[in-house]
């Protein structure tokens, strides 16, 4: 797993190492499967966090290999969330929906308390991360959108959006270049997968996922 870490090559002075380039790459598929609302997003995703997680524990940026760990866990529920969902869709597609007004507080509240307890917890261990506040929101903010993605949630577009805007120069700022070239490439594929999941929302047979009751 050693290659994981070596450098692919050089561009612009940046340095990009294979394990940056391989997981992010996987990642990008797996949100473009996202937006399809194909169940292969999770196991794509879930691939990804394996990689992204050599890549940032030879860096010892331990929060965000931290968040790779919990993006697997994420992974494997939201996999089994959309199996089941997907089963009861009279259409046999996955239906989606906007969020409640009440769900809506319930996201943006856990990723505000989520963001000051990660955020605390990194700048009380500074091993963990060598940017504390960005790397918590970033983190958090990962888990918040695959949350709402799970539960086939218009609105985990928008938390993937908010993640970019901290995302993409926390990783250029730490020398992952391809990280960041992919979150600019993702703020595309948001939007893009925004409206497509929108225009689904409105015709959708069934407004819920099994199980998207809180």
């Amino acid at each position: 797993m050693t290659w994981l870490n070596s450098e692919a090559f050089t561009v612009f002075d940046q340095h990009i190492k294979w394990s940056d380039m391989v997981g992010n790459t996987m990642g990008l598929f797996a949100l473009a499967l996202g937006w399809r609302r194909s169940i292969w997003t999770w196991p794509t995703q879930f691939l990804s966090g394996v990689i992204l997680f050599v890549a940032f524990a030879a860096g010892h940026l331990s929060g965000s290999a931290g968040k790779q760990v919990v993006v697997m866990v994420v992974a494997l529920w939201g996999w089994a969330k959309w199996t089941r969902g997907k089963r009861q869709a009279q259409d046999g597609s996955l239906a989606v929906r906007f969020a409640t007004w009440r769900e809506r507080g319930f996201l943006l509240g856990g990723a505000a308390l989520g963001t000051l307890a990660v955020g605390a917890l990194f700048t009380a261990f500074p091993t963990l991360s060598w940017d504390p506040w960005p790397d918590a929101y970033v983190f958090v903010g990962t888990v918040v959108a695959m949350y709402a993605q799970a539960r086939g949630m218009v609105e985990f577009w928008f938390a993937w959006l908010l993640v970019d805007v901290v995302g993409v120069p926390l990783a250029f700022t730490n020398g992952y270049a391809f990280s960041g070239l992919v979150y600019v490439i993702y703020g595309a594929l948001v939007l893009w997968g925004a409206h497509d999941w929108y225009q689904r929302s409105r015709t959708s047979a069934k407004p819920a996922l099994e199980g998207a009751m809180l």
